[in-house]
């Protein structure tokens, strides 16, 4: 098994659903043990969900609906609290907790997730195998070890194949590019503009890093464009498809076409909004339902958009493939591996009754993102400026530039995240 991670993914597509559907109802036994999925879920019988259709009859869990039951759970008392908002089987002790978590993690909204001890929970060795890493190597991890769980899931899934694992984090760009001339790492994790920054500092610096040959990125777009700019540069990066809630749910392989379905997560592709399955090929967003006792989310709507290709994937895998990340489903938009939430930008409003109307727009080739928040406001002093873009940075964890309009510029269509990028 010298291509392939493990069986798991060559097995026949037949006897892959046959085990999942299989182990479905126990997915559903185990979410019903948990008040939030219990709720949602009402009286249904497990023994009776054991095929996608019948999976489909089931509500959507959306993650709006998670960071209101989370804010619910933590404004309870006594053993009502509950700061995950019900859905998670591990915590800690003043939770009541059957299960310890091995590390909780905050993402913007905010919303909290949980992780055990299991070895690589995220799923994330198969991908970086893909990739092309392999035991032995020093993996030089650059996704932020602060508050959300990127770098854990790397990490955790580099451990599982045997890495070791220099953890640079974000920023400190001189610094990062000195421990890798010095430590010659085999590999990269993190989010491909941050490798072309340190690729594109390292030429200014003259310095050289011959070791560094391959790269598995997430948290952003990847367009062809820089995947091609980072070969040219003696790196093959590939990518995966994750997020805090699920771990990685695809990746790409050495055919570049597509991403393929990690193993042990039932995938659907719905209509935007609703819970109805579309047809193989059409754009829709991407639904998961991992087997995960510890935290039993079914039917978890992501809010990313995605299609399924036809056919299994020429490395010889044989688990659905997606066309990758194709934008957002709501006005949910990730800039630099963070996402920022429609209600961040309405917490602003709330924070500065000066601004009449504010509108957050998302602009730049991929991996190059900005964003400007557009204020209409009676006055447009320095000041407010400046406190504005302090509590922007402060509520999403990232810079924006803030541009004043006059009363009545923007649109009147709803809209508070604008997403202008172009993906092709």
């Amino acid at each position: 098994m010298t291509d392939f991670f493990d069986t798991l993914e060559i097995r026949s597509a037949d006897e892959r659903e046959a085990a999942l559907m299989a182990a479905l109802p126990g997915q559903l036994q185990a979410a019903l043990q948990v008040p939030a999925m219990a709720a949602l879920l009402g009286s249904v019988d497990p023994a009776s969900v054991a095929s996608r259709q019948a999976l489909a009859q089931l509500p959507v869990t959306r993650k709006g609906e998670l960071l209101e039951r989370q804010k619910l759970g933590r404004a309870a008392e006594g053993t009502s609290w509950d700061p995950l908002g019900g859905f998670s089987a591990i915590g800690w002790r003043a939770m009541g907790a059957l299960r310890p978590a091995r590390r909780v993690y905050q993402s913007p909204g905010p919303i909290y997730e949980p992780e055990p001890s299991t070895p690589d929970y995220w799923r994330c060795a198969r991908a970086l195998y893909a990739a092309g890493l392999r035991g032995g190597d020093l993996v030089h991890n650059s996704f932020s070890y602060h508050l959300t769980p990127g770098a854990w899931i790397m990490e955790s899934g580099a451990q599982a194949l045997g890495c070791a694992v220099f953890p640079g984090g974000v920023g400190n760009t001189e610094l990062q590019l000195q421990a890798m001339t010095e430590l010659r790492p085999d590999a990269y994790t993190g989010t491909p503009s941050f490798l072309r920054i340190l690729l594109e500092k390292a030429d200014e610096l003259n310095l050289s890093l011959p070791s560094l040959r391959k790269a598995l990125v997430s948290g952003e777009a990847f367009p062809p464009s820089l995947r091609d700019w980072l070969a040219s540069r003696g790196v093959a990066a590939f990518q995966a498809y994750a997020t805090a809630d699920v771990g990685v749910i695809a990746y790409e392989t050495a055919a570049r076409e597509g991403l393929v379905l990690n193993e042990n997560l039932i995938l659907e592709i719905v209509r935007p909004g609703t819970g109805d399955p579309v047809p193989d090929g059409e754009v829709g967003e991407v639904v998961i339902t991992a087997l995960n006792a510890d935290y039993p989310l079914v039917r978890f709507a992501t809010g990313d958009l995605s299609a399924i290709l036809p056919g299994a994937c020429p490395t010889g895998r044989s688990n659905q493939r997606i066309k990758g990340w194709m934008g957002r489903a709501d006005q949910t938009a990730k800039v630099r591996g963070m996402f920022v939430h429609p209600g961040q930008v309405a917490d602003v409003l709330k924070r500065h009754p000066e601004a009449l109307k504010v509108r957050l727009v998302v602009e730049g080739e991929m991996a190059q993102d900005r964003m400007t928040l557009r204020v209409e406001s009676a006055e447009s002093s320095p000041q407010l400026l400046q406190a504005i873009a302090q509590t922007v940075r402060d509520l999403t964890k990232l810079r924006a530039d803030i541009e004043w309009v006059s009363p009545g510029s923007l649109p009147n269509d709803g809209k508070v995240i604008e997403d202008a990028r172009s993906y092709r």
